[in-house]
């Protein structure tokens, strides 16, 4: 089994900057992607941004693209989430999320196996 922590949320006015942080622990050694997902009140939950553990196979969303930045520190199994320009629209749980084998992971949730409790992101007008 593999545990995943979030932490790092709270509320920032738009315009502001938060740094998520999602702290792997157990097998570790079956997961190779690593990526965060948000979901919205009444939304569906949805991709934000991949990376694998050697740094590479980085991808984001469109929607943000040239504000947000996945980076890794694969010695203390950690993934990290830069989050910079914040709008409120960006508002929602954030959930860091790995799949139970050593491959690229899409976007897709249902192709990932373990995910964290979540952490709340607000972003005031």
């Amino acid at each position: 089994q593999v545990q995943l922590v979030e932490s790092g949320g709270g509320l920032v006015q738009a315009g502001g900057s938060l740094r998520l942080s999602c702290q792997a622990s157990g097998r570790t050694s079956v997961t190779y992607t690593m990526s965060w997902f948000r979901q919205a009140p009444g939304k569906e939950r949805e991709f934000v941004a991949r990376i694998t553990w050697n740094g590479g196979n980085i991808l984001y969303a469109d929607s943000v693209k040239g504000r947000f930045t996945i980076s890794e520190d694969s010695a203390r199994k950690t993934m990290y989430l830069q989050m910079n320009s914040l709008r409120p629209d960006d508002t929602a749980v954030y959930y860091c999320a790995a799949p139970a084998a050593t491959v690229v992971a899409g976007t897709w949730s249902r192709e990932y196996d373990y995910w964290g409790q979540g952490t709340q992101v607000t972003v005031s007008a």
